[in-house]
């Protein structure tokens, strides 16, 4: 009987460990894990496609603009004039390939209140500055914008630091701060459709959405839109929800000018991320975070990102949770790392663990390894493989 090759005695003796009992259950719960996920998406879909419908059976009952809202006697003038105002804040930083496209679909809203943008860079140094800067020029008789240079943060995080300084520059007389990434792409009925979730019930603390990533091509892109794909499914209830986007994120005004529940000093006093820090507030407070299921933005992801960014961003991620508020927030954020890091290895894992198996399957028949030569010896001690 031939030597089997180092390689493939290491190759048997996996596929061999990977058939006990521990690594059994490993594989059962992949599918397990595998199975909550198909009925998570499943469960999305089903919330997505009503809403759709909802819409299709709105514009075969007459209402041209189901689209935008559900009774169309709410777009009469007389509804129009009285809806609140709304700041729509945008911290921005560097300008990328859909930035200006971005941009365009957020001022070009159907929104029939007072609205105002304010968009925020650290400096006129930023490359943002200038392409905002021609936007709103061309944009000037059409929309209510500007541009606010808020300088360099010292007790937070650049994007916190540019969201409170442009709630400081709000209108007076604003009821809601809407507070957008500058990645995101707008429906013309988003912000109208928001506002009607907030004025409705007064209880909402924050309203969210989250993005719906469309991949460029790119590796980064794919391995991007795949991390976030079992996140959509918490924002995918229609209603209230634990998670939050700081992509998306509508709240009162009053809640920052009288600085309730801490939300200014908790995001001003060293916040690193802005949606886990009122998620936590929220959380400690008791109060209400909704996700419509109208709020589902278009996010292209750039062409241009390679792996090393996506591994940066998940370096980031990481990083999010290693700040917190409350002790309370801490030992969630570590539960939450916990879990995340091992339902992650408990789905990767079978798919590994097959590949070893369907791998020594091969070798066996292209090399023509018969039953007896597919035995190794380790120390006085037989390994068979099957």
């Amino acid at each position: 009987m031939s030597a089997l090759d180092p390689v493939d005695c290491l190759l048997f003796s996996l596929s061999t460990a990977f058939c006990t009992p521990l690594a059994v259950f490993i594989q059962i719960q992949g599918c397990v894990i595998c199975l909550t996920l198909a009925i998570g998406w499943a469960f999305a879909a089903y919330v997505r496609n009503r809403e759709i419908n909802r819409m299709k059976d709105g514009i075969k009952g007459g209402n041209s603009f189901a689209f935008l809202c559900d009774d169309i006697n709410e777009l009469e003038h007389s509804k129009q004039v009285n809806l609140p105002r709304v700041t729509v804040v945008m911290p921005l930083k560097g300008f990328g390939e859909h930035n200006l496209y971005n941009w365009k679909s957020q001022i070009t809203s159907l929104y029939g209140g007072p609205l105002e943008f304010l968009f925020v860079v650290e400096s006129t140094e930023d490359p943002a500055y200038h392409a905002i800067s021609r936007l709103i020029t061309d944009f000037k008789d059409d929309v209510d914008a500007k541009i606010i240079v808020a300088g360099l943060s010292t007790t937070c995080s650049q994007k916190i630091h540019n969201q409170l300084v442009g709630v400081e520059k709000m209108r007076k007389d604003t009821k809601y701060v809407f507070f957008l990434d500058d990645d995101v792409r707008l429906h013309p009925g988003s912000i109208g459709a928001l506002t009607a979730e907030m004025e409705k019930n007064p209880e909402i603390f924050i309203q969210t959405g989250y993005p719906l990533d469309l991949p460029s091509g790119s590796l980064g892109s794919y391995c991007i839109y795949e991390y976030h794909m079992p996140c959509s499914m918490g924002f995918a209830t229609g209603g209230k929800t634990f998670f939050l986007w700081g992509g998306c994120m509508m709240m009162h005004a009053d809640d920052f000018r009288q600085d309730r529940y801490g939300v200014v000093s908790g995001l001003r006093d060293g916040g690193y991320s802005d949606d886990m820090t009122l998620a936590a507030i929220a959380g400690a407070h008791k109060r209400l975070i909704t996700s419509p299921p109208v709020a589902v933005f278009p996010h292209p992801l750039g062409s241009d990102l390679s792996f090393s960014r996506y591994w940066n961003y998940l370096r980031k991620q990481t990083f999010v949770l290693e700040s917190y508020i409350s002790k309370v927030n801490w030992l969630m954020n570590k539960a939450l790392f916990s879990s995340h890091c091992y339902l992650s290895w408990g789905f990767v894992a079978p798919y590994l663990m097959a590949m070893v198996h369907v791998a020594a399957a091969l070798q066996i028949h292209i090399q023509g390894y018969s039953y007896e030569e597919t035995t190794c010896t380790t120390g006085g001690e037989h390994t068979i493989f099957l």
